[in-house]
């Protein structure tokens, strides 16, 4: 697959090991965080985690809406090649899910054991 890119060259290769140029790299994040925007809202507005999940992702989707060039997104984002953010995308996806299964941010079940939250 090729992208064309701002200079006009098209993208033949990530140079990345394991990763293909995904030619439909916009769409697919606009969907994915779309899709973890869905998930972290299950999830109660006061946690740490929704608050700056969110906020990340809610920058990201902007800035992907908004630019149609890809190495501008690239830029603008700064997290690596477009086929990176769309596995970050995914990953952060599975993450909110498996938040709203574990739950966090609810009381712990038992007291913890001595010494469990110390830190040298």
């Amino acid at each position: 697959q090729l992208i064309k890119m701002a200079s006009g060259a098209l993208k033949k290769s990530t140079g990345i090991m394991g990763y293909a140029v995904v030619s439909n790299a916009r769409e697919i994040l606009c969907n994915l965080y779309g899709q973890t925007l869905n998930a972290l809202s299950r999830i109660p507005k006061e946690t740490s985690y929704r608050r700056y999940a969110e906020q990340i992702v809610r920058q990201r989707l902007q800035i992907v809406q908004g630019e149609t060039s890809v190495p501008v997104i690239e830029q603008k984002v700064g997290c690596g090649q477009i086929e990176e953010l769309i596995d970050q995308a995914e990953r952060e996806l599975s993450l909110a899910s498996k938040m709203e299964e574990w739950k966090p941010w609810e009381p712990l079940l038992g007291e913890p054991p001595p010494g469990q939250w110390k830190w040298p």
